[in-house]
């Protein structure tokens, strides 16, 4: 990723799975054990950043209960706050000293009932910010998903207006960016200095920008090959998340 020029990753997962929770999670868990999770969480983000690369960890407070994908609908989580402060939240609270991190489009009944977490000031402020003290910078989950509802600019301001430092837009969609864009708004002081913080949590060196251009060249020559072709935008390749 860094030679690439590329300096921060969606990653890693730390939810737990839990039975009756939805595929989408799957083997991107490390583990159903919080501790186990968290050592190996940590491990993840210290050699990403010792890679120039800044970890985003996700998704805060948790997403492993969810009974849906929230690509597709809004995830409703019933169990009581207690028990998701001893597992679900462990790992997060762990590693709340972690550079960046990413919120979860999931419901959680205890806290906020019906609201994704992502646009709920009760979520974000009471349990992610207050309760497991997390202090990096806070993107959004993809507002293209269906777990949220209404227009781009609309989901860019809810989850501003909850505590996400940064909305995360995903679609690729030249329309529904601009839309989005007109939901933008100045970055705040503090989120300001969170993204510094996070800046200078990888040690990313130089990059020789004409050398990653032909790397990225060569990709996508050979996966053109392979697949019968890539989209590519004026930015360059469209990235995916894991």
């Amino acid at each position: 990723l860094a030679a690439l020029g590329i300096d921060v990753n969606c990653a890693p997962v730390l939810d737990l799975p839990a039975p009756g929770g939805h595929e989408v999670i799957g083997d991107r868990a490390f583990s159903d054990d919080p501790e186990t999770v968290a050592r190996m969480g940590r491990a993840f983000c210290r050699g990403l950043a010792s890679g120039g690369v800044v970890p985003v960890v996700k998704h805060l407070p948790g997403h492993g209960r969810a009974r849906a994908d929230s690509h597709r609908e809004l995830p409703r989580v019933e169990a009581p706050l207690d028990l998701l402060a001893k597992t679900d939240f462990a790992p997060f609270a762990a590693l709340s000293d972690a550079a960046a991190g990413m919120t979860a489009h999931v419901a959680y009944e205890a806290i906020d009932p019906g609201c994704a977490g992502s646009v709920s000031e009760a979520v974000i402020g009471g349990i992610v910010r207050s309760q497991i003290g997390f202090e990096g910078l806070l993107f959004s989950d993809d507002v293209c998903m269906n777990a949220l509802a209404g227009e781009p600019a609309a989901r860019i301001e809810a989850v501003l207006r909850a505590g996400c430092d940064v909305a995360l837009h995903c679609s690729g969609d030249l329309e529904s960016m601009r839309a989005a864009a007109a939901g933008c708004s100045e970055i705040t002081p503090g989120a300001g200095e969170r993204l510094q913080r996070a800046r200078a949590a990888a040690s990313f060196e130089d990059l020789d920008r004409q050398a990653a251009q032909r790397r990225v060249d060569e990709f996508l020559r050979v996966g053109q090959n392979r697949r019968g072709g890539y989209s590519r935008g004026q930015a360059g390749i469209t990235m995916r998340e894991r």
